[in-house]
């Protein structure tokens, strides 16, 4: 049985509307563990190809992981329903898994302070 898990990644303050850069994008649940992340723009984008295989997709996201104490990105392609996520490297290349998710939310300067007054 799957357990809802409360692991909250929130993407560092450097991207937020009021005080950063304005990169945040918005917000996901991973389906499997409910864990929640914030999804920012990646700056310098890469090509990889997806976690199916095929011809090499651009990953244009940067998910954001870990605690505060632990924050972090991966670079990632956040679609509507699905995350995919590059989570490792090894020898052969890049570790490339697909998260479903649900409750994907775009961010605008306005939901991105209202957000912050509820937290």
């Amino acid at each position: 049985m799957k357990q809802r898990g409360d692991t909250m990644a929130f993407a560092d303050r450097t991207s937020y509307y009021d005080v950063g850069d304005g990169s945040i994008l918005g917000s996901f649940i991973e389906k499997d563990h409910g864990h929640f992340f914030e999804f920012s723009t990646n700056p310098e984008p890469i090509l990889a190809p997806p976690a199916h295989g095929g011809r090499n997709v651009e990953y244009n996201h940067l998910a954001w992981v870990g605690d505060v104490v632990g924050r972090r990105t991966r670079y990632a392609r956040v679609l509507k329903n699905v995350v995919y996520i590059i989570t490792d490297e090894n020898e052969f290349g890049w570790v490339i898994e697909k998260w479903s998710i649900k409750n994907y939310r775009e961010y605008t300067p306005l939901t991105r302070r209202i957000n912050d007054m509820v937290m």
